[in-house]
């Protein structure tokens, strides 16, 4: 057994020694070197605070309290660099793994990746061997903050092949809920990334209680040919293709079922004046400088319709049979079976065309605009079944704002209906007024979305 207590006695020296090396062997007086040729690499300041090297449990290098660029748009809280020894004899040093600890990426260092990413490819020369080679790399606490938002924190993992090339990559949240693989295939990467109970980090605060992802992205763009989302109480499937060469463009299209569309309003920052089950087929697309301003160049056509629901904060039907009211339907609701017509949205501006609402004993149709400013404009015509007007249908102006709309009959329908009150009494005079004013409003008054 000689033998064995040699061995261990032998194995307990060299782990000495290994444990020793960070205090044989001091590595800070490299930093200064290390700083300038990576300043020079990336064309940004570079600083180090501390670089070790530690024999256990393998040897290894660690880089601490790293910054790049003036404002420190990235930073790095630790580095460690676990080498193939071996490989030092060779002409290509193997990295065994690189593990990255509280990386911070700010709006400005993602967009300079893409410059610094074509000044490393340059720099190797064609058909010789790479002198590094790293066969593994993972992220733990990274958080990406940008201009409106923070995502993160988030752990990743990549795999690279013999040659240099990823072979695999994977994303996952802190707190599980989005996850992402990304596989290279030929010249371009498959992407599959699914989310539970998950909120967009940029944008509008969507929340999705299920989000499935699949495409292929290249350099220069995303082709997203599966997009699927359970969300407020409804579905949407669709397509996209995401383009970033100059800005962004996003062009797409999409079948929206049954989704509830005053959590949606809710969601999107809008007024939740309507409540009801949303079903649409938008057709969309989006070009902007950067993604904090892909909303705000948003185009958007779809017809729709809304099932079930109601208009808060407007009454229709109290709009068009209380004539001498200045109140124009404030308040109350209107509640209806069915809204449909055809949404187009244009840099804010949003365009509601061939309305039409049927409830019970209401039924309207119309035209109306809606500024970026949320300000109303436009004609709805408005059938109510009463005693006191029969089946007439009274055109209403619409003004206001989408917080406080307002209906006003036009000025022919009230002197109609004043004139025939006045002749033939309330009733049967009011009924015939307003029909003969609301005839002339048609005729004299312009298209629907004009005010007479």
């Amino acid at each position: 057994m000689k033998w064995l207590k040699r061995i261990g006695i032998a194995f307990g020296v060299i782990v000495l020694i290994l444990a020793a090396v960070p205090f044989l062997i001091s590595l800070n007086d490299y930093i200064p070197q290390i700083e300038r040729e990576a300043s020079a690499r990336l064309g940004e300041p570079v600083r180090i605070a501390s670089i070790r090297a530690a024999g256990l449990p393998l040897p290894h290098v660690t880089v601490s309290g790293i910054a790049v660029g003036k404002t420190e748009d990235i930073k790095v809280g630790k580095v460690t660099v676990s080498p193939d020894l071996w490989s030092l004899l060779g002409p290509t040093r193997v990295i065994r793994a690189i593990e990255i600890e509280g990386l911070v990426l700010t709006q400005k260092a993602l967009d300079k990746i893409p410059a610094w990413t074509r000044t490393e490819a340059k720099s190797g020369a064609p058909g010789q061997p790479p002198a590094v080679r790293v066969e593994r790399i993972k992220l733990e606490d990274a958080v990406l903050k940008l201009e409106k938002a923070t995502f993160g924190p988030l752990e990743a993992h990549v795999r690279l092949s013999a040659s240099g090339d990823p072979e695999e990559a994977s994303i996952l949240t802190r707190d599980g809920k989005l996850k992402a693989v990304i596989k290279p295939d030929k010249a371009s990467y498959r992407i599959e990334a699914s989310a539970r109970q998950w909120k967009l980090p940029l944008g509008p605060a969507i929340l999705f209680d299920e989000l499935d992802v699949k495409g292929v992205a290249t350099l220069r763009d995303a082709n997203l040919s599966v997009v699927r989302a359970r969300l407020y109480g409804g579905a949407i499937d669709g397509k996209a293709n995401v383009g970033w060469q100059k800005g962004l463009q996003l062009r797409g299209n999409a079948h929206v079922s049954q989704v509830e569309i005053r959590s949606l309003l809710q969601a999107l920052g809008k007024p939740q004046n309507m409540s009801g089950r949303l079903n649409a087929k938008p057709l969309f697309s989006a070009s902007a400088p950067n993604a904090g301003q892909l909303v705000n160049g948003l185009k958007l056509e779809t017809p729709f319709n809304v099932q079930n629901g109601v208009l808060h904060g407007l009454d229709i039907g109290k709009a068009a049979t209380s004539l001498i009211s200045k109140e124009g339907g404030k308040g109350g609701e209107t509640r209806f079976d069915e809204l449909s017509g055809h949404l187009s949205m244009d840099r804010g501006t949003r365009r509601l065309t061939q309305l039409s609402i049927a409830s019970g004993s209401l039924s309207a149709t119309g035209n109306v605009t809606i500024s970026p400013k949320d300000e109303l404009s436009g004609r709805v015509n408005a059938n109510v079944k009463a005693a006191q007007l029969a089946s007439a249908t009274v055109p209403l102006n619409v003004s206001g704002t989408v917080q406080s709309p307002l209906l006003l009959p036009t000025g022919a329908t009230m002197a109609g209906a004043a004139a025939g009150t006045a002749i033939l009494g309330p009733g049967v005079g009011t009924s015939v007024g307003t029909a003969i004013g609301s005839g002339i409003s048609r005729i004299f008054g312009g298209s629907d979305d004009g005010k007479k």
